[in-house]
């Protein structure tokens, strides 16, 4: 662990910052982002020195026994993953369909992915994979659910009792996991609510904590903290509030994140690499000076940091462009005796890859790659993708040309990923043809070929492949909507881009992106139509988009570019607990009509 701290905080923490951590107090902020910014040197690092500790605005301690903050998930810092909120995760208009492929190559067990797998879960490699070769056979009861419509699962599993079929435990478990690997939640969480209901099986906190869940994945955190409330309190467990725990940090809710860690500690239970891992995740999205803290605190509770951990410290370095970083941390792991598994090497390549570091991208492929590719097979994906960020086509059609006699959908959805970053939109639209021709697609399948045609603002283009998604049945959600309202928007048809918008709210069934309303609201503002920015903005609060500080930048450009004072705006934001960050609060100053000048002092 000294090593780990070495490594992660000692290019960066002084003193000051080391003194301060030696009772293992927290000390979180509230001041801005870009504030930090300034604060620190620029070296890429993403820890504070121990003169940017001495400028942080200290209004919080925390003792060794807690986490606290003022600021709530309220006032973070927008991030990639802002679009994510209660059950309005991306993957909705998936859950009633069919699965992502005809079901020979839906296992993750083989499958790396070329970004961090920063989930809500993780487990032992060696007990993962053992899970992973039984979820491959499918069992009766999982044919059975996965058959029946979407909103019939209840009926199936009445047949199914009916007809004196028994009911295990293990066959139960099997199912779960298949339609959780397909990430269909919603059939999950309603086989769970029948076997629940119906007295089917005796619940251990297991299921308890695998059903709230999917309540908070489904239905939203506010339905998962009622459902909280319903569990007997002898199966209120390390296990359920671990689950609450890891779906608020999914959220980038940061106070009730902090919070559920500060209730587990209240209630004994160990602090575990786990919890500490999900606060890592958290802050690595909206608040990188915390993650010393918890490090410092995992070495003075003698928390042994987990693959996991490391993973997430690589990718934070990555991020932050802090080469030599990664590097350390990688020498720790190694010394530690943690095997680099694919997925680390291939957050390495990437983040080595943007920094334009070839030489050490190209080793790193070479060493995922192996002697014999094709019996490596299952990291095609993450070769196709990052030889596609090398801009290297030719590696791109000889790996192709390997999966292509026996290709899966990851293979196809990977091909089709590289060549559209290679701007070869025929060979993208080829592999995509071949795979539409062979498998029954989901709208999550379409949406990586409609990804090329927004980068390449291929309106036409993009409008046929949504009406070839209407016509197979896909089921049309937030992904689509967001990728047609970014068409329109790229085609300069705010207007229509809106009423795409309307359209979608009027349906009722499932919430638009965060990042769909944004998309319209900049453009907005950057024409300075104030009445059209206002509008998207209280719809916003209609879908629960409320405080986030990102819509009163675009609020305040709006006014700005209409030269007209922006009135309430700073009291607005305090209603909703937020507070201007630099940026924002000199876009303020500017709209301010009381605001005191050389030449109003003469006046005056």
């Amino acid at each position: 662990m000294w090593a780990l701290r070495r490594t992660s905080i000692r290019l960066t923490l002084r003193n000051q910052a080391l003194n301060r951590a030696s009772c293992v107090k927290l000390i979180p902020n509230t001041f801005a982002e870009e504030e930090y910014e300034d604060a620190v040197p620029h070296h890429g690092r993403f820890l504070s020195t121990g003169h940017a500790f001495h400028r942080i605005n200290q209004k919080f301690t925390v003792s060794s026994r807690q986490l606290s903050s003022q600021a709530d998930s309220s006032s973070k810092k927008e991030d990639d993953d802002e679009d994510i909120d209660d059950n309005d995760g991306v993957e909705i208009e998936d859950h009633l369909t069919e699965p992502d492929s005809d079901g020979g190559d839906d296992d993750d067990g083989g499958k790396i992915h070329d970004e961090l797998d920063l989930s809500d879960t993780e487990s032992d490699p060696a007990e993962e994979e053992k899970t992973s070769r039984r979820a491959k056979s499918r069992s009766e009861l999982f044919k059975a659910i996965l058959s029946a419509p979407g909103l019939s699962v209840d009926s199936a599993l009445n047949k199914w009792v009916e007809k004196g079929k028994e009911l295990t435990r293990q066959d139960i478990t099997l199912a779960l996991i298949n339609l959780r690997k397909r990430k269909m939640y919603g059939r999950a969480l309603q086989v769970l609510d029948w076997l629940e209901s119906n007295k089917k099986l005796e619940f251990t906190e297991k299921e308890y904590a695998s059903k709230l869940d999917l309540i908070a994945k489904m239905r939203g955190l506010q339905k998962a903290e009622q459902y909280l409330t319903h569990v007997p309190d002898s199966f209120k467990g390390e296990l359920l509030y671990r689950t609450l725990l890891a779906n608020y940090a999914s959220l980038n809710n940061l106070g009730k994140t902090e919070a559920t860690f500060n209730k587990m500690r209240e209630l004994g239970f160990p602090i575990s690499p786990f919890a500490c891992n999900q606060l890592l995740i958290l802050y690595k999205k909206i608040d990188k000076k915390k993650i010393a803290d918890v490090l410092l605190m995992m070495e003075k509770e003698n928390v042994k940091p987990s693959p996991f951990t490391y993973k997430i410290l690589i990718d934070v370095k990555g991020l932050s462009n802090d080469m030599e970083g990664m590097s350390q941390i990688v020498e720790t792991m190694k010394a530690e005796g943690v095997e680099l598994d694919h997925q680390t090497q291939a957050a390495l390549a990437r983040h080595y890859a943007s920094a334009g570091l070839t030489e050490k991208t190209e080793a790193i492929l070479k060493e995922i790659e192996g002697e014999n590719l094709k019996e490596n097979m299952w990291v095609c994906p993450t070769l196709l993708r990052l030889y596609a960020i090398l801009g290297r086509a030719d590696d791109v059609e000889r790996i192709w040309k390997v999966c292509e006699s026996k290709p899966r959908v990851e293979d196809c959805l990977a091909a089709v990923e590289a060549w559209g970053r290679l701007k070869k939109i025929e060979e993208a639209e080829a592999v995509f043809e071949m795979m539409s021709n062979k498998w029954k697609l989901t709208a999550k399948n379409y949406s990586v070929l409609l990804k090329i045609y927004v980068r390449h603002k291929m309106l036409i283009k993009g409008k046929d492949l949504i009406k070839k998604m209407g016509d197979s049945g896909c089921v049309i959600g937030p992904l689509t909507w967001d990728a047609v309202v970014s068409l329109y928007v790229q085609a300069g048809e705010v207007e229509k881009a809106d009423a795409v918008l309307q359209k979608a709210l009027q349906q009722g069934k499932m919430k638009p992106m965060f990042n769909t309303y944004m998309t319209i609201m900049e453009q907005y503002a950057r024409r300075g139509d104030v009445h059209n920015a206002e509008k998207i903005f209280y719809r916003l609060r209609q879908a629960n988009y409320a405080s986030r500080i990102t819509p009163f930048h675009a609020l305040a450009q709006a006014y700005k570019n209409a030269k007209l004072p922006a009135y309430g705006i700073r009291e607005r934001m305090k209603a909703d607990n937020i507070f201007p960050n630099k940026a924002l609060a000199h876009q303020l100053a500017q709209l301010d009509p009381f605001k005191k000048t050389p030449v109003s002092d003469l006046l005056d």
